[in-house]
């Protein structure tokens, strides 16, 4: 007797347009994705085989190992954002498939999915629209509305969080090429996140007294080339997402810290840079300052999640292929990820924003964002920002942090569609100076890293 599917290709499709024209963001197809996890932390009964496999979900046709290219890329249009797929189609771009990840622990960091956990349901938006527990005090850990009901939870959970660590410092090595797969620039940087509320591993949690007014410090400086080296840039974050971080910057050549005005959100930190501090995590500014949320669609989508670390360089430098001189595009390992959803918002607070809107595809399982499109003033597409992340556990090797390895982002592509210049970042693990990977330290680094003065000390 022929074996008999009870849900076909077509029943997971139906599901996500009715969810989606009745208003309902919360992922899950056969059950709700928290109800099923709640049993062991796996995903899989949230959804049909044909979601959780790419065998089960081409048919056959395409399996775990296989590379996507443009010989199959065809077929996994329904898969990709239209800007990947001609990349893969015209530009000679690859994709390994790797399997499904069910297991939440794996997508975050561990501390982190464990307060997401604790802290389901207590999130709660004040009447200017911040994030806030019962008593009204900040957020207290992990994401804030792990089942979404609207297109601004889903922007405020990233924006809240970012990296998901309490602190962290990224070594980070960034490529400037144009479409000939010139590099023009190569940079090396620093970049730190410090977070003062939410904390959920470094003491104090989940507060660090006296900054509970304040949601993040971040800073960046560069080491290479000389030319730029010492130059290094401040953000603090007020909490109250309807106010504008204060950016202070140290250039050497002026040998003093300057106050930026809030346009310089959305113009480069550098040249042949096409990056703003508005691109990162798909949340660069805070959230109250964008605005007309809405949610466009949903469904199943490829991106990197998992195996995207390779141990056997030493410094975490990745390989790449594909371009005009086969070196644009990183080697990256995809996954089909059972349902993403598909937002956009606008930027309501910047006059001057030469970005008209942003669109963003989340994992609708973690919120993690997996890519950014972004739009320019006449409503054209501009900018694709596609990374990976991955646990930093590979062929017997691991990075740790704490009692668990560490899990991180490891590549970022950010493509301007209009003249082909691609920036490609990578998170090494160490750059020049001796700056050296670190994740989770304690309190001293706002001192070190995150003050007028630190700027100052980083630029000599």
């Amino acid at each position: 007797m022929a074996y008999v599917k009870k849900y076909d290709v077509d029943f997971s499709k139906r599901k996500f347009i009715e969810n989606t024209a009745a208003g309902f963001l919360g992922a899950g197809v056969l059950c709700p994705v928290w109800s099923a996890l709640a049993e062991n932390g796996d995903f899989s009964a949230a959804y049909p085989d044909e979601l959780l496999s790419i065998e089960n979900y081409t048919k056959g046709a395409l399996k775990t190992g296989d590379t996507i290219d443009s010989s199959n890329v065809d077929m996994l249009q329904d898969l990709l954002d239209g800007v990947r797929y001609t990349q893969i189609k015209q530009m000679g771009r690859k994709l390994e498939i790797v399997p499904v990840t069910t297991d939440i622990m794996k997508l975050s960091p561990v501390e982190y999915t464990e307060a997401t956990l604790r802290n389901k349901g207590l999130a709660k938006f004040d009447t200017k629209g911040n994030v806030v527990v019962g008593d009204g005090k900040p957020w207290i850990g992990g994401t804030p509305f792990p089942e979404p009901k609207s297109g601004v939870e889903l922007f405020a959970n990233i924006t809240l969080t970012w990296g998901r660590h309490d602190v962290s410092f990224y070594p980070i090595k960034s490529y400037e090429q144009d479409k000939n797969g010139r590099i023009g620039y190569k940079y090396e940087l620093g970049w730190i996140e410090f977070a003062p509320v939410g904390r959920v591993k470094v003491e104090p949690t989940p507060y660090w007294p006296g900054h509970e007014d304040k949601l993040r410090y971040q800073s960046v400086f560069f080491t290479v080339p000389q030319d730029y080296k010492g130059s290094a840039f401040l953000n603090s974050w007020p909490y109250d997402q309807t106010k504008f971080p204060e950016l202070l910057g140290y250039l050497p050549q002026f040998k003093r810290v300057r106050n930026f005005p809030t346009s310089q959100r959305f113009e480069p930190l550098l040249p042949g840079s096409h990056l703003y501090f508005s691109d990162a995590w798909a949340a660069g500014d805070p959230f109250l300052t964008w605005g007309n949320f809405k949610i466009i669609g949903r469904g199943p989508f490829l991106a990197g999640l998992t195996e995207n670390w390779d141990s056997s360089d030493e410094n975490w430098e990745g390989k790449t292929h594909g371009g005009a001189k086969g070196n644009t595009f990183w080697d990256t390992k995809v996954e089909l990820i059972p349902e993403a959803i598909v937002a956009e918002a606008e930027p309501v607070g910047y006059a001057r924003a030469p970005v008209s809107k942003k669109r963003v595809w989340f994992d609708a399982r973690t919120g993690l964002p997996l890519m950014m499109l972004t739009f320019d003033r006449k409503g054209e597409m501009w900018k694709t920002f596609d990374g990976a992340y991955s646990v930093y556990d590979n062929q017997g090797k691991q990075v740790m942090d704490g009692a668990y390895p560490y899990w991180s982002w490891t590549h970022v592509h950010a493509f301007d569609i209009q003249t082909s210049h691609m920036s490609r970042l990578k998170q090494v693990k160490k750059i020049a100076g001796g700056h050296r990977w670190w994740v989770n330290k304690g309190t001293d680094i706002y001192n070190k890293f995150l003050t007028k003065s630190a700027l100052r000390r980083m630029g000599t």
